[in-house]
Order: structure tokens, then C-alpha cells, then sequence
């Protein structure tokens, strides 16, 4: 049984965890020299898992900022050619963001900096807690009860 002491531990305890994760991905990051922010890097993992390049709006929308922060995003990575803009073909007065080449590139070296990252972070839990983790997490995630074993 839980009580609101041991919620609160715990909600504190994934907050500090939350914050360290943070710091060593921003660590990784800076590491590999690819001169962007965290902010950038979620606006360019949000547009590759489009299939075609969204609008502005839409990208603001899924990542829960105002449209200007979203412009401001765009611009920097547009100035390292990361993303360009790009016209509708249907409606020449709505602009779309698209990946470069060098965009993708900057993705792979994003993916790598996360997964070193993890593995600083994961490197302390022996295999079945990692085990156990991932299905706390699991659960945590998509708000389902745990499953009995």
C-alpha cells in the first residue's frame, strides 16, 4: 500500500532522476559538438517521425509550444541547415518544414548521444533490473497495471 509520503518520495525520487537524465544527454551532446539545443533536438526527432513535412502549426501543436517558439526553433536549425522551409505544393501560402540531409545526419549523432547517455545512466542495474525496469516503465507509460508474473 502506498501512502502520500512514499508517493512523494517517489515522484521526487523521478524528478531528480528526470533532471539527471537531462544533464547527461545535454553532456553527451555538447561532446559530439553538433551546436544544438535540447529544444532543437526534440524539434528535429518530432519531424523525422512525420511522413511528409507539417506545417508549422502542426509541429507547435505536437510539441506543445506556441507557433512562435516553433519559428524560433526553425530558424536556428534552418541557419545550420538542418531543416529548410519548403511551400505546399497544394497551397503555395502554407510553408513546410523539412528535414536535410544534414539534418538527418545531426538525428543519427542525436541517437547516438542519447544511447551513450542511457548507458551512463543504466550502467549501475545488473540485467534483471534492467529487466524489471523496463517493465515498470512499460507501465508507467502507457498507464496500464502492472502484469502479474
Amino acid at each position: 500500500m502506498t501512502t502520500p509520503d512514499s508517493d512523494g518520495l517517489l515522484a521526487e525520487q523521478l524528478l531528480r532522476l528526470t533532471r539527471r537524465v537531462h544533464r547527461i544527454q545535454k553532456r553527451h551532446l555538447e561532446q559530439r559538438e553538433l551546436g544544438i539545443t535540447p529544444a532543437q533536438s526534440r524539434l528535429l526527432r518530432t519531424l523525422a517521425h512525420w511522413g511528409s513535412p507539417p506545417r508549422m502549426a502542426d509541429l507547435a501543436e505536437r510539441l506543445e509550444v506556441v507557433p512562435r517558439a516553433v519559428t524560433t526553433l526553425v530558424d536556428g536549425l534552418e541557419a545550420s541547415g538542418k531543416v529548410r522551409r519548403v511551400p505546399d505544393p497544394v497551397n503555395r501560402r502554407v510553408i513546410r518544414i523539412e528535414l536535410t540531409d544534414d539534418g538527418r545526419a545531426a538525428l543519427r549523432e542525436l541517437r547516438a548521444a542519447r544511447r551513450s547517455a542511457a548507458e551512463e545512466i543504466l550502467a549501475p542495474l545488473t540485467g534483471d533490473q534492467r529487466e524489471a525496469l523496463g517493465g515498470l516503465l512499460d507501465t508507467l507509460i502507457d498507464g496500464a497495471p502492472a502484469r502479474s508474473c
